[in-house]
């Protein structure tokens, strides 16, 4: 019998095509509400998807054939894992597959950042040529500290290669430093980064991890960037910081303010006055969580996923 896959979200045509090649029905539903994907999901033996909605145990519970999760992104958050593999359902990820695009970001942010370049552009736009207000700083000479040091951080660790800077990483777990960072204890980290890079999933543990306490333990007045989850920041207590001049600037991909999709970003009319201080910073960058979604990582993540479905039934 052939294994039953249930697209529900649109991906490359690698990911269609070559499961396809490969020997698997796929199907496609983009539009019916989760309600509707759960009355009919007992068809299916395996589901893709990006994040179009929460994988819960009720869902789980409606599909007694599922055999694998497939998530075309780097994190499960939008799934209970822990129910999940209760139910022998093998869940797949691929952070290989945008973790390059993700580290390029991180680097154009913090360059971008540096030298005002975003500013400078649209002051001149204006007619304005303002030379000295945009004087940039250098990342060579800086210590840059890495949180979160699997696929992501790994990768953005390897393109400093080419400055002159010290790499430091904290993670929870241990002896995942490397040639190109060195682990150290989170004190250590605090005392002696000046430029923060995020690279965490979004669990209980990192949940609103970056308030005023952590960042009032740092010694020094940093830069931070964040290109993993929105809500591992505290925004309230990043402008604080950013208002006190302890945080010098940040580069934000994701947002507090993200619906679960990452597709639309949670505004009303009474928008949050954080919010609105990162809208009018010059010294914020923001971009609409696209670090890791590139041509080339859009086509590289599917290519992963085909991969991993297609090793789970080899004998």
């Amino acid at each position: 019998m052939k294994q039953k896959i249930l697209h529900i979200d649109s991906n490359h045509p690698v990911l269609w095509n070559e499961l396809e090649a490969a020997g698997f029905e796929n199907y496609a539903d983009f539009t019916s509400s989760k309600e509707e994907i759960e009355a009919k999901i007992k068809d299916y033996h395996g589901i893709v998807i990006r994040s179009r909605f929460k994988i819960d145990s009720v869902f789980i519970d409606a599909a007694p054939q599922l055999q694998f999760i497939a998530r075309v992104g780097a994190g499960l958050e939008s799934i209970d894992c822990d129910y999940a593999e209760k139910k022998g359902i093998q869940l797949i990820a691929a952070p290989e597959g945008n973790r390059n695009a993700v580290a390029e970001h991180t680097l154009g942010m913090i360059l971008s950042l540096f030298n005002n370049l975003n500013r400078a552009d649209k002051e001149i736009r204006s007619g304005q040529w303002n030379r000295e207000s945009n004087r940039g700083h250098e990342l060579d000479g800086k210590v840059v500290g890495i949180i979160g040091y699997g696929n992501m951080g790994k990768w953005f660790a390897k393109k400093l290669r080419g400055f002159a800077v010290e790499v430091l990483c904290y993670d929870i777990k241990e002896n995942v430093g490397d040639d190109n960072a060195r682990q150290v204890s989170l004190a250590e980290f605090q005392e002696k980064t000046e430029v923060l890079s995020l690279h965490l999933p979004w669990t209980p543990e990192t949940d609103k991890m970056v308030n005023s306490s952590f960042i009032n333990a740092f010694s020094k007045p940093f830069w931070i960037f964040n290109t993993s989850r929105g809500k591992n920041i505290v925004t309230a207590d990043l402008v604080t910081a950013l208002q006190s001049k302890k945080i010098l600037g940040a580069g934000l991909d994701v947002l507090e303010y993200e619906k679960l999709s990452f597709e639309t970003l949670f505004q009303d009319k009474n928008t949050p006055e954080a919010f609105q201080y990162l809208l009018e910073a010059d010294n914020v960058l923001l971009s609409p969580h696209v670090a890791g979604w590139t041509f080339e990582s859009h086509e590289r993540l599917a290519q992963v996923i085909v991969d991993k479905i297609i090793a789970i039934y080899k004998d």
